[in-house]
């Protein structure tokens, strides 16, 4: 039985309870995403970081080589754009950064454990994609 990580809900349930009022909407950078239940708060899967990544943008989040990521969704990728995963970087060595969701390459990690494959389409929200 795959465990149940409800992390990600919780993190953006209260994103959801203590809105920004100066947040700002960003290009959405894909039109649906894939994820285990239609709330994206289940883990998908667990990735390592293969290489490090320096977000752009308030969007992503920087990870470092060998840090684990719980990934929530995998964006399904527009013609002629990136393959983005969504999820949560979880290291000893960079507290700071845990708990964090945001954006990242999928090819900068390779997962180690698939807890469900993110079968539920559901369509993107200017929320997905809003930086505060």
């Amino acid at each position: 039985m795959a465990p149940s990580f409800h992390i990600g809900f919780l993190l953006l349930s209260l994103g959801y309870l203590c809105p920004h009022t100066n947040g700002v909407p960003m290009e959405k950078l894909a039109k649906s995403k894939l994820c285990a239940d239609k709330e994206c708060s289940y883990t998908i899967s667990v990735a390592k970081a293969i290489d490090d990544f320096t977000a752009p943008d308030c969007r992503f989040i920087n990870i470092k080589k060998g840090q684990t990521i719980y990934v929530y969704s995998k964006l399904v990728p527009v013609e002629g754009g990136g393959v983005f995963w969504s999820g949560s970087v979880y290291s000893e060595r960079y507290v700071d950064q845990m708990g964090i969701i945001g954006y990242f390459p999928s090819n900068l990690v390779t997962e180690l454990q698939v807890y469900k494959e993110g079968a539920l389409e559901i369509t993107t929200t200017d929320m997905d994609f809003n930086c505060s």
